[in-house]
């Protein structure tokens, strides 16, 4: 494998996101980024662990009540605990997994991590969401596209900037996916804490790190055209089917849910 360079000097947003979720693959510029984030939004963390417990029920969800057994997650980030594989192998060894990033610092992390049951696949794609055609041709090699596959977008369309161009590539995703499939995606949004998370999106992307927005429920709601979204709809990722009982959970700025294709 080819040595991996990796610049320190700037933030990068897998890196922030690992830090928040109390990981080791961060540096000390990403740690300030995150610390800056964290002066106008305290409670960002919890975000980033209700995002990734919200993974964890989409995919137990999809897996044990749908019955699938593929997964094509667009934006892997740093490996952390309860990666996508992780959480579908644990239910169905037999599970294959496609992870697709265009940052080398990730891929190179996730091939030495994410390892797969025996009677499973793990494989991973260099590609950027932008080309969504590079993405369904590589991964067919892995994935059965006349069988039902997940496909998951979690905290990535946030970064495409254009609204046109974020439709785009979801749409030409979404249609790449057989009838019975299911999209999963999580999405920044400032609906919970207003000119505070703004604020915060743009001082991270004032200090290099990767271009970030946030977008309304609605405007989340309309990624998911032409799919059938489950009950509860788009909401705050932690309000979506809860494992807790009582009392509704704390909101937190990143929303989400999960439609069925055809």
């Amino acid at each position: 494998m080819e040595a991996v360079e990796i610049d320190i000097n700037t933030p990068q947003s897998a890196r922030i996101w690992n830090y928040w979720l109390g990981g080791k693959d961060h540096y000390a510029v990403d740690r300030e980024a995150g610390d800056a984030v964290i002066a106008h939004i305290p409670d960002i963390p919890e975000g980033a662990r209700a995002e990734r417990a919200f993974l964890v029920r989409a995919v137990r969800h999809l897996v044990k009540t749908e019955g699938l057994r593929q997964f094509l997650d667009v934006g892997t980030g740093l490996p952390t605990a309860n990666n996508t594989h992780e959480v579908a192998q644990r239910l169905a060894p037999e599970s294959r997994i496609v992870y697709v990033d265009n940052d080398p610092t990730v891929l190179a992390h996730a091939r030495a991590l994410l390892t797969s049951t025996p009677e499973g696949t793990t494989d991973y794609l260099d590609a950027d969401m932008r080309r969504p055609e590079e993405i369904i041709e590589a991964a067919k090699r892995t994935l059965d596209f006349s069988r039902p596959i997940g496909l998951m977008m979690l905290g990535v369309v946030n970064h495409l900037m254009d609204d046109e161009e974020a439709y785009r590539v979801v749409r030409e995703l979404v249609d790449a996916l057989p009838e019975g499939s299911f999209f999963v995606l999580t999405h920044s949004s400032a609906e919970v804490h207003g000119e505070p998370m703004l604020r915060a999106m743009r001082e991270t992307t004032e200090r290099g790190g990767t271009p970030i927005r946030a977008r309304t429920a609605a405007e989340i709601e309309d990624l998911f055209a032409g799919t059938e979204l489950l009950e509860p709809g788009v909401v705050s990722c932690s309000q979506w089917r809860p494992d807790t009982e009582g009392a509704t959970p704390k909101p937190v700025y990143l929303f989400g849910g999960v439609g069925r294709v055809g």
